[in-house]
């Protein structure tokens, strides 16, 4: 539950950054600090304490090789550029690229169902989807890291399920 509530912190922030022209730090700060006060009754705060340190993990890679991940993205977008879609999704896309290609946590197809399951819970009827095409794409061709996870991920995994 941790690393799915710390990829939603993240997605959020990610979104607000680009929204809002904000820093890494100050969105995180900012969204951990809402998901705090709406979380307060359904949370742990541990929970959200625990969350706090992989989301910022993910925050800071997805910033800091932005450019890199937009391109890599632009490679297996059919018909689409990154700058056309929804920001939702795109942000949704980047932690996933971000985490398939320089995460060591988890293994790829957990990474695809817990993209696949925030583009059902943040973006339309058809991110989940598109998100599934693309980075099912992605890992077809090549565009992810080789060596295997060390790590198991606390996920569940979703019947849909990624395309390999």
């Amino acid at each position: 539950m941790r690393r799915r509530l710390a990829r939603e912190i993240a997605v959020q922030s990610l979104y607000q950054m680009e929204m809002n022209a904000v820093d890494g730090r100050t969105a995180v700060d900012t969204v951990m600090e809402e998901a705090r006060h709406e979380n307060e009754i359904e949370a742990d705060v541990r929970e959200l304490d625990a969350a706090e340190s992989f989301t910022r993990e993910l925050v800071n890679g997805v910033e800091s090789r932005l450019s890199e991940i937009d391109r890599m993205l632009e490679t297996y977008l059919t018909g689409w550029q990154v700058d056309r879609l929804s920001r939702v999704d795109l942000q949704i896309l980047r932690l996933a690229a971000f985490e398939l290609q320089y995460g060591k946590e988890a293994p790829p197809k957990v990474v695809v169902n817990e993209a696949i399951e925030l583009a059902k819970h943040f973006g339309t009827e058809e991110s989940g989807k598109f998100v599934n095409g693309v980075l099912g794409r992605m890992i077809r061709e090549g565009g992810v890291r080789t060596e295997p996870s060390d790590k198991p991920d606390e996920t569940t995994t979703n019947s849909e399920g990624p395309t390999p």
